[in-house]
């Protein structure tokens, strides 16, 4: 079974449909991902049929449209359907599908080589003095955000114990 790339969109025959966000996807996959479609189907949904599966992505008909890959296995959520706007995004989501990348994230793996990419430039103020200091600001929370990003979670391993309402060779005097 090919994953599926879908759009969940407010989609119906009526005017009320979100039509637009439909024809930017199926340009942006015939534009970015043509040599795709051997190893994934794309296709549009109704979000509002399909609202079960966006709950499971934390998502609602109030976020529509969603763009996410259906692995039948996880699901992936496209980050924000905005960047659809941006070269080539539609198809490293793909290739990061196949590389297993989405996966790795997906069981916590973390990646910083595109931690900042979706983040807008922050405008600094004329004055040269002011400026440095605004510019040392960000990087010290930038560095911050780093840290906190490579920091692993606390092992578990420790607090594990032998349960105490199974048999186990510990404390006995048995042997």
């Amino acid at each position: 079974d090919l994953p599926v790339l879908a759009i969940k969109a407010v989609v119906s025959t009526q005017s009320t449909g979100d039509q637009d966000s439909v024809k930017l996807f199926t340009e942006k996959v015939s534009e970015q991902c043509g040599d795709q479609r051997n190893g994934v189907n794309f296709l549009h949904a109704d979000g509002f049929k399909f609202a079960h599966p966006l709950s499971h992505l934390g998502r609602s008909t109030n976020d529509l449209p969603v763009l996410a890959i259906d692995s039948f296995k996880h699901m992936y959520l496209f980050p924000k359907f905005e960047n659809i706007h941006r070269p080539g995004r539609l198809r490293r989501f793909i290739e990061d599908l196949h590389s297993g990348r989405l996966h790795r994230e997906f069981h916590g793996e973390v990646f910083n080589d595109r931690s900042n990419e979706d983040s807008e430039p922050i405008p600094l103020p004329k004055d040269p003095k002011l400026a440095a200091k605004v510019m040392a600001e960000q990087q010290k929370l930038d560095r911050k955000k780093r840290e906190a990003s490579t920091n692993p979670p606390e092992s578990v391993f420790r607090k594990l114990e032998p349960n105490k309402n199974r048999y186990s060779l510990l404390e006995k005097d048995e042997l």
